[in-house]
């Protein structure tokens, strides 16, 4: 794998060679990995491996046509053939009037802020060992707990870097570490439990400990034992934050670029509206220190910056890669992301809900009936309706408390409408890329097994 200064030297001299050929532009991204996992289970030795990779994309424009070419071997040869076969196969693409690279003059050509996503470590793999067995070990020793599906500790560096024929060549590295757990537990009718918990950071310093990571795994595989009946009905509907975040997920989709020139959002139209109730905030944060997708520049070079997605409630825009910012006659937001094949998309980095006034136990304290989910199964979500039908299992909620364990319902509604009910908790924390706190939508119809 390459430094970060060779990466960008390499990626640079691509796009030079690609000019040289007859590209009118280019740009160049090459991305290396290389990590190792170790995986336990029953406390002996599983599993532990290593994997390195690296791979280097060029996209080139002729006029309005385009090819993209990608290759893991980035010996000269190889290199030479590639933009070869890039230059040729752009001059026989269909034009499109939307192609080409972001806006020179928007480009980060120097600074940015200061990221602090690589922690210049390596533990070994006696180390990830270590830590692997902790996770299983406090899984398994909560009383209810059965069997184990494996505890694991991971460890990687990631490279990237990006050059452009606009003068743009920039790169970065970090590093990212994870441990987990997996746990069954048995019911009293011998019926089996899965649930699990993991971790991830940017720093080793700021994962959690590996044995209140199992810890948990086993607490919530055993409060799931014996689940319950329900009936079908209109019921409020808390979602835990592991699943909350979802809801972000099928957000960003609807204010993508491409879903909005497209004409295939839910949210199509509703630019500057309130969609959430008063208060509620959606933040992107780029800048994040240590965060698990910060960067200074987007996937064309652009700076990133924060930004509002939903201020009070109202949706403030879409969020936009070059391409799409011309369909729609703006400008990119630096939104764009790319892997090394094929155009950028847009997408958001470290999205959260911002947390909400009352606590859970508020939120949760009228509800006469209800449900607290905790795991969200398939992908029932049309994102052109915003119709939304999910299975489910998690908890039932009774006389403003959370009882007994509930598995095999489903959980429908109409995302419009969903939003508009939302109600956030005050327990939000930055665990992943998105992040959100509990949150009550009222009015969600749940239908029994």
């Amino acid at each position: 794998m390459l430094t970060t200064e060779q990466a960008e030297a390499r990626a640079a001299g691509l796009v030079e060679a690609a000019r040289r050929a007859g590209a009118d532009e280019a740009d160049a991204l090459y991305a290396g990995e290389g990590s190792t996992q170790v995986q336990v289970r029953g406390g002996k030795l599983e599993d532990v491996g290593r994997s390195e990779g690296e791979e280097i994309g060029l996209r080139v424009f002729v006029g309005l046509r385009s090819a993209s070419v990608s290759s893991s071997d980035l010996s000269g040869e190889a290199m030479a053939a590639l933009v070869e076969r890039a230059v040729a196969m752009a001059r026989e693409a269909p034009e499109d009037p939307y192609a080409g690279l972001a806006p020179a003059e928007l480009l980060l050509r120097e600074g940015g802020p200061e990221i602090d996503g690589d922690d210049g470590g390596d533990p070994s793999p006696a180390d990830l060992l270590e830590a692997a067995r902790a996770c299983e070990e406090a899984a398994l020793g909560v009383p209810g707990v059965t069997k184990s599906d494996g505890g694991s500790a991971t460890a990687g560096r990631s490279v990237v870097a990006l050059a452009t024929s606009a003068g743009f060549a920039r790169g970065y590295s970090t590093t990212g570490y994870g441990r987990s757990a997996t746990v069954i537990a048995a019911g009293a009718d011998g019926a089996m439990q899965r649930d699990y918990a993991f971790h991830s950071a940017r720093h080793l310093a700021d994962l959690e400990d590996a044995a209140a990571i199992g810890r948990r795994a086993g607490e919530r595989a055993a409060a799931r034992a014996d689940p319950a009946r329900v009936d079908s009905g209109a019921m409020p509907v808390m979602f835990d934050a592991r699943v909350s975040t979802s809801l972000l997920g099928h957000l960003l989709g609807a204010i993508t670029g491409s879903a909005i020139a497209r004409k295939t959002s839910f949210l199509l139209g509703k630019e500057g509206e309130r969609i959430f109730a008063p208060g509620v905030a959606v933040r992107d944060d780029p800048h994040r220190r240590r965060g698990l997708r910060s960067k200074a520049f987007d996937g064309e070079g652009l700076p990133t910056a924060p930004r509002d997605v939903v201020a009070d409630g109202a949706l403030t825009g879409w969020l936009l890669d070059s391409a799409s910012a011309r369909q729609l006659g703006r400008a990119p937001t630096g939104h764009a992301v790319r892997g090394v094949g094929g155009a950028p998309g847009a997408a958001a980095t470290n999205l959260y809900m911002a947390a909400g006034t009352p606590s859970v136990a508020e939120l949760i304290g009228d509800i006469e009936r209800g449900i607290l989910v905790t795991e969200l199964i398939g992908q029932g979500v049309n994102g052109v309706t915003g119709d939304y039908s999910r299975g489910a299992s998690g908890f039932l909620i009774e006389r403003g408390e959370v009882t007994r364990p509930v598995a095999e319902i489903t959980v429908a509604g109409n995302l419009l409408d969903m939003f508009a009910r939302l109600q956030p908790a005050n327990d939000l924390q930055f665990r992943r890329a998105f992040d959100a706190p509990t949150v009550r939508i009222d009015g969600m119809t749940v239908a029994g097994a």
